[in-house]
């Protein structure tokens, strides 16, 4: 019993005391608690110290979320998305949050649609200069086919690929692509088949 008291006292004087601080803090702005952002840091610019001018000031930040606007109402700025919001008082209301955080949704799928695109754009330049490098290092065409049996279609195929590097996407392509194609002819028809639907 004795030490349940003990425990209580010591709580109470402990609350008291985590207590007492933030009241006295708090009391910087003066008898009324200010009603935005610009009341706040009208009262902060009036505290004695410089430190504590900072802190009032980082104080009024915390409060409040919006800051007002020349002709009536407020502005919310999201700095993860680099631009306002209309607000109806000095901090975003529920529903306010709720279309900040749906236009931060879409803002990021814009973000991850575009860098997406910029690394396709990329890499599809890299194929491109590849194939440009590769063109330039093929040796001139001989005039005639002097002393070498005629090819067929297929034989030059396999010429081609053996003579890529293994496992290099500019030789791995054209049999990618080719095997697309068979895909598509297996699932769709021809060609020919579509145009005679149409």
């Amino acid at each position: 019993m004795i030490a349940s008291r003990t425990s209580l006292l010591i709580a109470t004087i402990a609350g008291c005391v985590v207590l007492q601080p933030s009241r006295a803090h708090a009391q910087w702005w003066g008898s009324r608690a200010p009603a935005d952002f610009e009341e706040c840091a009208d009262s902060a610019e009036k505290v004695a110290t410089k430190e504590a001018r900072t802190a009032a000031l980082s104080e009024c930040n915390a409060k409040f979320a919006g800051r007002r606007k020349p002709g009536g109402g407020y502005s919310y700025f999201d700095f993860m998305q680099n631009r306002n919001f209309d607000i109806a008082g000095p901090n975003p209301t529920p529903e306010e949050q709720k279309q900040i955080d749906q236009q931060y949704t879409a803002y990021l799928d814009d973000q991850r649609r575009s860098s997406i695109a910029a690394a396709f754009a990329v890499k599809q330049q890299q194929l491109e200069q590849t194939s440009l490098k590769n063109d330039n290092e093929k040796p001139p065409p001989t005039t005639g086919n002097i002393g070498k049996p005629p090819v067929a279609a297929g034989d030059i195929k396999h010429i081609k690929v053996t003579n890529c590097a293994q496992h290099s996407f500019s030789c791995d392509w054209p049999r990618l692509s080719e095997g697309i194609k068979d895909l598509k002819k297996a699932l769709f028809g021809s060609s020919s088949s579509k145009a005679k639907r149409s």
